[in-house]
């Protein structure tokens, strides 16, 4: 049950703790929300979750009585601490409470070889949400995530070729994952309120996901860095050598060097990234 703005307000009072704004704490206080995260994840007893920023652990202790096993990584000390004396304790076995940076645990410690297995459920602050994002497209791949997301964010991931937002985050993700139909959030529905309103982002990995290697990414980034350029300058400029093998590729496709990066759509891209010998 989410605490209304009022408890949540006292609850963080009496921890002596003031949200802070550049780790994201936006705290969710409607219960409506947190059944539709549930709901669109498809949580059943037995799941294995991970959860980014459980906070003061509303969506940790929803998903718990709903019978999952949550793995949760947190930053704040402070949380992290009040988590640990409080659901930690009374649900010993089943949350699995790390204290860190999510980034650099985007899976919250959970095994590698648990992880095709596992749902994501989150409220991803804004600041990490692409470095986490890219974190964990680098695999091994949850099996579907259902991302609480500023719509800034939630758009660009989402974007489709050919529109401004869509970038190389777009197609590692786009690469692996379905999105399916997710849900709009009014800021109203945190405290404190945040400036923008939010969205329910739902991706299911996809039967082949394709997983781009380091290398693979910094060749999409390096062509999306100069992004009002024709894919033709780019090439010449910045990937001396495959020139040839990518303007065969793309007038294969029924594109020209004139395109921008922003044009191509993400299964070219996979080609294009993957060299002559196609996806790994």
């Amino acid at each position: 049950m989410a605490l209304t703005p009022t408890e949540t307000r006292e609850l963080l009072a009496s921890l002596g703790h003031t949200p802070k704004r550049f780790l994201g704490q936006n705290f969710l206080v409607d219960g409506n929300i947190v059944r539709k995260s549930l709901e669109l994840a498809r949580i059943a007893p037995g799941d294995t979750v991970v959860e980014i920023g459980p906070g003061l652990g509303t969506l940790t202790g929803a998903l718990l009585e709903a019978g999952a096993s949550v793995w949760a990584v947190e930053r704040d000390r402070t949380l992290h601490g009040h988590l640990e004396a409080g659901l930690a304790a009374r649900h010993a076995g089943k949350l699995h409470l790390a204290e860190g940076d999510a980034v650099l645990m985007p899976l919250a410690g959970l095994p590698a070889e648990s992880a095709p297995g596992c749902k994501v459920v989150a409220n991803l602050p804004y600041a990490i949400s692409t470095p986490w994002m890219d974190a964990v497209l680098s695999g091994p791949l949850p099996s579907r995530m259902v991302l609480m997301l500023q719509r800034e964010a939630a758009q660009r991931y989402s974007a489709v070729p050919g529109s401004r937002s869509f970038g190389a985050i777009s197609i590692f993700l786009q690469a692996a994952y379905d999105i399916a139909p997710g849900h709009r959030v009014s800021a109203s529905c945190f405290y404190p309120r945040p400036d923008v309103d939010s969205a329910l982002l739902h991706l299911v990995r996809k039967d082949a996901p394709h997983v781009f290697t380091p290398g693979q990414k910094a060749l999409v980034r390096r062509c999306f860095q100069q992004r009002r350029k024709q894919i033709g300058a780019v090439i010449r400029e910045g990937l001396p050598g495959r020139e040839k093998e990518w303007t065969e590729l793309l007038r294969t496709e029924g594109y020209s060097t004139t395109v921008r990066a922003e044009a191509i759509p993400v299964p070219i891209w996979i080609r294009l990234a993957s060299g002559p010998s196609g996806p790994a």
